[in-house]
C-alpha cells in the first residue's frame, strides 16, 4: 500500500501527465463561421444553407396516396465559402424521394441549426435554434450543362463518396427552385424573407458563407 506522501506524489504526477495530454479531436461537430445576428434574417438562412450538409426534403408521395413523405437527405449549395443558396441534390429513382419529384415536383427542404452544434444546450425547437424551410420545385438538372459541372463539383467536395456510389444505381442531379422561404431564428414568428433577397445576399459577403 502507498504511504499517503506517496499516493500525494503519485496523483500530483497522473494530474500533470492529464494537463500534458493533447485534448481529444471530435469531428461530431464541424467548425462554422459565426452565426448572423437575429435582426439579419436573410444572412441567418443563407448561413444556415451553406453550412449544413443534409437535411430533410419532402415530396408529394406517389407510393402513399399523395401524403407528404420526408426524406433525409446530403446536399450542397455551393464550393465552401462559395455557397450560392441553391440546393443541390444526388437522388437515385431507387429512392421515393426521387420518383416523387419525377411526378409532382413541389417539395420542401428543412434545415436546422442543431447539428452545427452552436444551439448550445437548448431543445431544437427553440425559437433560437434557427430552422429553415425551403419551398418550391425539385428539378432535375440538365447534366451536359455547365450548372451540372458547378453541381457535382460543389456535391463531391462536401460529400466525397458520393463519387464511389454504384453506377448502376443511376444517380442525377437535381436542384431546388425556390418559391418561398421560412425562417425562425427569434421569437415572434417567421422572418420575412423572399426569394430575390435570399439568392441575391452574400454575393460581397462571403464571410457568411465561409466554412
Amino acid at each position: 500500500m502507498l504511504s499517503p506522501a506517496r499516493f500525494v506524489l503519485a496523483a500530483a504526477l497522473l494530474l500533470v501527465l492529464r494537463l500534458l495530454a493533447p485534448a481529444p479531436v471530435s469531428a461530431a461537430r464541424p467548425i462554422v463561421a459565426d452565426k448572423p445576428a437575429p435582426s439579419e434574417a436573410t444572412a441567418t438562412a443563407r448561413w444556415l444553407a451553406a453550412q449544413n450538409t443534409w437535411g430533410v426534403l419532402s415530396t408529394i408521395s406517389s407510393d402513399l396516396n399523395g401524403a407528404p413523405f420526408g426524406n433525409v437527405v446530403s446536399y450542397s449549395d455551393g464550393l465552401p465559402g462559395e455557397g450560392h443558396g441553391i440546393p443541390y441534390f444526388y437522388l437515385t429513382t431507387l429512392d421515393p424521394t426521387a420518383r416523387d419529384a419525377l411526378e409532382d415536383e413541389r417539395t420542401s427542404f428543412t434545415l436546422s441549426e442543431f447539428p452545427l452544434g452552436t444551439c448550445g444546450k437548448i431543445d431544437p425547437e427553440n425559437p433560437t435554434c434557427s430552422k429553415l424551410t425551403l419551398t418550391g420545385k425539385l428539378k432535375l438538372v440538365d447534366l451536359q450543362s455547365s450548372e451540372a459541372d458547378l453541381a457535382k463539383s460543389a456535391l463531391f467536395t462536401k460529400h466525397p463518396e458520393m463519387k464511389d456510389w454504384p453506377k448502376n444505381h443511376h444517380f442525377k442531379i437535381f436542384k431546388l427552385e425556390i418559391e418561398n422561404i421560412f425562417l425562425i431564428d427569434w421569437f415572434g414568428g417567421p422572418k420575412p424573407i423572399s426569394p430575390s433577397q435570399y439568392l441575391e445576399f452574400g454575393r460581397n459577403q462571403q464571410s457568411v458563407m465561409s466554412s
